[in-house]
């Protein structure tokens, strides 16, 4: 059984390397400065729990173009939205025929993409729960608890006890979409947690970021309910009571969100890395799916569109690290609190 991890970034780097480092073969491809540090260092995986796997560098080897998947059954495609269209023309000449293809990517719309362009694979959604940290020398850290869902399909059969092995066991749904949008809910604090500039837990212990976060969760509340898309529940919680939770005092907020805060201290959202790292983020995939559902129905999402306005201005050099009391300020502006 061969895996190939295409997208060998933060998600495919710890996910991939789990499964190599319990037995499974694997195929990594990605960009050169991923292949030169796996080729020195290898992969160490750890987690908050204490949790360290290591794959040496011959077994942890990048390529840069998948050229040959021979005795590939199974594809975990883990690059940014943006590259989803090329990952799919690539696949298109390499993949043969019956290859499941899993999109582990944010967003909605990523596998109708590679679907299209993959007629004769086998291609599922799928999604990572959890937040995973690129620490340099081959070290890539989950700080955050969380899941790993994909939609049911016999042809993953084959590869359930790999993914039990490492750790990663697959919750297999019938439907994933409305476990996809309850993710996505999640996800929205991402911008709010970019234009912070702090970790995770940091942020969400400030109350007035915790408002934000609530202002664009309420709005993407409203406009479901309004298109009676159905939303899983992944907490104790219902979606619907969160903002209340988020908007509690600290005191409050920390005894009953005690899970939400099970939290690495140096967590941080992707979206904050792709920014300081100066590339483009997947704003447009997250805050801009609930502005596309918005204008599906007739409805605005004013508090979405000015969190994608402020995130693509700090990607141009724009304003970045907002105390919360300003950013608060901006979004009450733009909508109505909760």
């Amino acid at each position: 059984m061969k895996v190939c991890v295409y997208g060998a970034g933060s998600i495919g780097c710890y996910v991939g390397g789990r499964l190599a480092a319990t037995g499974t073969t694997e195929m990594f491809v990605g960009r050169p400065r991923i292949a030169d540090e796996t080729a020195e260092h290898g992969l160490r995986l750890t987690d908050l729990h204490g949790a360290e796997l290591r794959v040496p560098p011959d077994r942890a080897r990048v390529i840069t173009k998948a050229l040959d998947l021979t005795g590939v059954g199974l594809v975990l495609v883990t690059v940014k939205s943006a590259a989803t269209e090329s990952a799919a023309a690539e696949l298109a000449d390499v993949a043969r025929p019956g290859t499941v293809v899993i999109s582990l990517q944010n967003g909605l719309c990523n596998a109708a993409i590679l679907r299209r362009a993959l007629p004769e694979r086998i291609v599922l959604d799928g999604m990572v729960q959890f937040n995973v940290a690129h620490q340099g020398g081959g070290h890539f850290h989950a700080g955050t608890d969380g899941g790993f869902a994909v939609r049911a399909d016999p042809a993953l059969s084959p590869y359930l006890s790999a993914f039990e092995r490492a750790g990663l066991p697959l919750a297999r749904h019938t439907e994933l979409a409305p476990v996809q949008w309850a993710k996505l809910l999640f996800n929205l604090n991402n911008a709010v947690n970019a234009l912070s500039g702090l970790p995770l837990r940091e942020e969400l212990s400030d109350r007035r970021f915790r408002r934000c976060y609530a202002l664009s969760l309420a709005e993407a509340l409203r406009l479901l309910r309004r298109a009676e898309i159905p939303v899983a529940r992944l907490t104790p919680l219902p979606p619907s009571w969160l903002p209340r939770l988020l908007t509690a005092p600290d005191a409050v907020f920390t005894r009953l969100a005690a899970s939400m805060l099970k939290i690495d201290p140096h967590a941080r959202s992707s979206m904050l890395d792709d920014l300081d790292a100066g590339r483009t983020t997947e704003v447009d995939e997250l805050n801009g799916e609930v502005i596309r559902l918005a204008q599906r129905i007739g409805q605005r999402a004013p508090v979405n569109a000015r969190l994608v306005e402020l995130v693509r201005a700090a990607e141009t050099g724009g304003r970045r690290s907002w105390t919360s009391p300003d950013l608060l300020a901006e979004l009450r502006g733009a909508g109505t609190e909760p």
